[in-house]
């Protein structure tokens, strides 16, 4: 009976030996393939690909410092009906990446906050731009931040990854973009400055680019700074995003997937594109120098043409796709709207490109509020109310700039 035992033991001893062999050769040959950037003032950034999420039409792990953000990017094979790209972003900052439970009643991670909406947005301006014309597929971006040190900010590491991601994958995209932030403290410009250098910083800029120094995106804040100073922030972010674009584009040589091939957008025949032109353009043109009208009757005067036009087209070609036609009809006004303020330098409410509607502004509106104001440009409003309480009504907050100190 003994002997039996101490030989399944032998057996399960040998068993589990060559299974960590096996696993230990696999980790050897196995190599992330990965790509490090180095900025003009030293510090570094790291793209790696192939280790996670292999499901997921590409992906990409972007570290600087011990922050590390994880970007899927998916995107559906089939056309939706929808006259615009739509594309999702979602940047979600997890409690767990700083090794901190969420403080709320539920013990979890809510809805997106404020400044993770704000830095989805962020990352679609710059994506966005360089997908295809008509390329109406649905398609996903997630970033999902995996660990975050507290002193460099997640929100470049998420941009410069999702341009990796999508480079990576098989979704047509005219990228690669680089982003980086730019600070400027005592008249120095500071690339990709930590948390605790923004408090001093004069300027919070960051800038995405593209190829040849093309600037896709700015987002900024500052405080008084001199105009020649902010475009030397430009000037040197733009040339810094070129590293990255340079990382990016080695990499997508060697690991990239062959991008898909698209379905080729049908256009208008060029004989209804004419009738088109023909029936829309002087029309337009008069309802758009008409500075009478405003948002609402101009809208109503267009809509009108567009019916019009729509009916005499389908009765003179009675095979046109209705969907074709309503779509040449908007691109024709879209031009002649676009059109007339580069020719006349005036806009279609009589406004030229260096006036600003007027804003009415009234305040105190509801005496039982601590305090109320209505603000209205053109026919645009905004009611705003306040609304004091004690401490003890305070929400906490589970961003990672509550959990994390500044280092």
């Amino acid at each position: 009976m003994f002997s039996i035992h101490k030989f399944k033991c032998i057996k399960i001893c040998e068993i589990k030996r060559l299974n960590l062999l096996t696993i230990r050769c696999c980790n050897e040959t196995f190599k992330v393939p990965e790509v490090d950037i180095e900025f003009g003032n030293g510090k570094k950034f790291k793209l790696s690909t192939g280790k996670l999420a292999r499901f997921a039409d590409g992906c990409a792990l972007g570290t600087i410092g011990d922050t590390s953000v994880m970007v899927t990017a998916v995107s559906k094979t089939k056309s939706s009906p929808a006259a615009f790209l739509p594309l999702v972003v979602d940047y979600r900052q997890k409690s767990a990446s700083v090794g901190k439970i969420p403080t709320n009643f539920l013990r979890r991670e809510l809805g997106p906050s404020e400044s993770e909406i704000l830095t989805s947005r962020l990352i679609d301006r710059s994506v966005r731009p360089l997908f295809p014309e008509n390329y109406n597929y649905e398609t996903q971006l997630v970033c999902n931040i995996l660990a975050a040190d507290g002193i460099n900010n997640p929100d470049i590491a998420s941009i410069n990854a999702a341009s990796a991601a999508l480079c990576l994958s098989d979704i047509p995209w005219n990228g690669p973009v680089g982003a980086v932030r730019v600070g400027l403290i005592e008249n120095d410009v500071i690339l990709n400055p930590t948390r605790k250098e923004l408090q001093s910083s004069s300027l919070n800029l960051v800038v995405a680019a593209t190829k040849q120094n093309l600037v896709v995106m700015l987002e900024g804040q500052a405080n008084n700074i001199l105009q020649q100073d902010f475009l030397k922030a430009i000037k040197v972010g733009t040339k810094e995003c070129q590293h990255v674009i340079t990382g990016i584009t080695k990499l997508q040589k060697l690991f990239g997937k062959p991008k898909r091939t698209l379905e080729k957008h049908i256009e208008v025949d060029g004989e209804i594109l004419e009738a088109l032109r023909s029936l829309t353009q002087m029309r337009v043109r008069e309802i758009l120098k008409n500075y009478n009208h405003d948002k609402l009757s101009r809208d109503q005067a267009l809509n009108t043409v567009r019916a019009d036009v729509f009916e005499k087209i389908k009765e003179e070609f009675s095979d046109a796709d209705s969907s074709l036609v309503s779509e040449g009809i908007n691109k024709i006004i879209k031009q002649e709207f676009r059109n007339l303020v580069f020719e006349e330098n005036v806009r279609c409410d009589g406004r030229t490109l260096e006036d600003l509607r007027k804003i009415s502004c009234e305040v105190n509106l509801y005496k039982p509020l601590h305090g109320s104001a209505l603000f209205q440009r053109g026919q645009t409003q905004v009611l705003c109310t306040v609304a004091l309480d004690s401490h003890q009504s305070a929400l906490k907050l589970d961003s990672l700039s509550t959990l994390t100190r500044l280092v």
